[in-house]
């Protein structure tokens, strides 16, 4: 589990921003609960794929109201944090992870990621260990392994991947209105949509693409094994970006002590579709 972090410090560089060992500025948010501050639990959050922490809100705002401490950042490239031109793989994506937990010195964590968020988290724990985390919560993700390959025959293949590519460095803007709805489902509100597809265009289009193809190789089957906390995998029967027997329901087998919970008929971005549900998911969880 060795890492730059073990020769270097992160540090808190200014009020929202902490500094990684490479000197890149991430931004976050801290928000703690009112009542009994300091002795609150603590839910992390792993953003997903071209969002920034920001997808969040609807989550972090009810459970902090519940009483946990909610922190959350944003990745590199993406939001208000660095556009460093570089370190979009998977080991440095976690390595920022554990820049923001050890900067923050947060213990006994919840460890929350979304699609691509969720394999940043689980790398961490791989890479990073699980002395500071408690649980693990999966959310509609991009594991164990999403592309094509002779060993995983049911997997995206490399032409549909570079498709996406192609409309990623040819209009994406397009790309984000014809595939938001699928993406939302029918009930949020097209404001709703409308807000997220901003956060989407906001973000580095270098870190898209760079980010698209750390995804498109991933391949955790192996490391999943190794994750030694409980876990919670949510994820929508209707996922159209992850599909539910490709991602969630392999992790399940995978993970030693996993539990997976469907969201039947739901889509991929269920942080939108069924946000009260999962906040209720995700407190029941922390609190155990």
């Amino acid at each position: 589990m060795s890492s730059n972090l073990q020769r270097d410090r992160a540090t808190v560089a200014r009020p929202g921003f902490i500094r990684t060992p490479d000197g890149v500025e991430l931004f976050y948010r801290d928000w703690r609960p009112e009542r009994a501050p300091g002795s609150e639990k603590t839910i992390v959050f792993v953003a997903s794929y071209s969002l920034p922490s920001d997808m969040w809100a609807y989550q972090m705002t009810p459970l902090a109201r519940a009483g946990f401490r909610c922190v959350a950042y944003d990745r590199r490239g993406h939001g208000r944090s660095g556009d460093p031109g570089g370190g979009y793989d998977y080991d440095t994506l976690a390595d920022d992870l554990a820049a923001l937990i050890e900067a923050l010195d947060l213990t006994a964590i919840t460890l929350v990621g979304y699609s691509m968020g969720g394999s940043e988290a689980v790398r961490y724990l791989t890479r990073h260990g699980s002395a500071r985390v408690a649980r693990l919560v999966l959310i509609a993700s991009t594991l164990p392994m999403l592309a094509k390959a002779s060993d995983n025959a049911d997997g995206i293949d490399r032409a549909s991947i570079e498709s996406f590519q192609r409309d990623l460095m040819t209009d994406y803007p397009q790309w984000l209105a014809e595939n938001a709805r699928p993406f939302a489902g029918p009930r949020p509100s097209q404001a709703m949509i409308d807000w997220v597809r901003e956060m989407a265009l906001r973000t580095s289009h270098q870190a898209l693409f760079a980010c698209n193809e750390t995804v498109s190789r991933g391949d955790f089957r192996n490391e999943l094994r190794d994750v030694d906390v409980p876990t919670l995998i949510v994820q929508g029967g209707r996922d159209l970006s992850n599909p539910l027997e490709l991602t969630s329901r392999r992790t399940a087998r995978a993970i030693p002590d996993a539990r997976l919970v469907v969201y039947e008929g739901a889509p991929h971005g269920i942080f939108l579709s069924d946000a009260a549900r999962l906040v209720a998911d995700i407190a029941a969880f922390a609190s155990t």
